[in-house]
């Protein structure tokens, strides 16, 4: 008889076939249990148990593995950051070494446009003296032209005749 039992199958499962420890080990309805397996909590705890311990150590090797990645991009990242910064600074460089070349250039230029401006100054201030002497000459040879008239005409006048006085 128990062959035959066996052979049919398992029977139909009830919550009384179950001597369970405490009450709400398995929460479902009547008919919802007909369906699910209700299962001891010791067994889920050891399953738990077994499976935490089959897993946790790959699982918390992988955690620090990627960790160690994890701190490792940040070096990477701040490593990164420096060097750009360092590019940056070299562009930096030559832009003002640039700018102090082309400071140079101007500084030249603004020297030559000064030895001109005082070259100038100069060549305007003799020409000026010049034009002084030039002008006091002119006068003097005027004035001399002048004098020199007066006394022809004084001359003239002394040597035309005088009419003699009737006495």
């Amino acid at each position: 008889m128990e062959a035959e039992e066996e052979a049919e199958g398992p029977a139909p499962v009830s919550h009384d076939d179950y001597n369970l420890p405490y009450e709400g080990l398995c929460p479902c309805p009547d008919s919802a249990l007909e369906e699910s397996v209700c299962v001891d909590r010791a067994a889920v705890d050891r399953l738990t148990q077994g499976l935490l311990s089959h897993y946790l150590p790959h699982l918390q090797n992988s955690r620090r593995v990627l960790q160690e990645l994890t701190q490792n991009q940040v070096i990477l990242l701040d490593t990164l950051d420096q060097e750009v910064s360092k590019f940056r600074d070299c562009n930096a460089l030559l832009d003002l070494n640039s700018l102090f070349t082309e400071a140079k250039i101007y500084h030249n230029k603004l020297v030559n446009i000064r030895k001109e401006m005082i070259m100038l100054h100069e060549k305007t201030t003799k020409l000026k003296k010049k034009a002084l002497k030039m002008q006091q000459q002119k006068q003097k040879d005027l004035l001399e032209k002048e004098t020199q008239r007066e006394k022809e005409l004084e001359r003239e006048r002394q040597l035309t005749a005088k009419p003699a006085k009737r006495t």
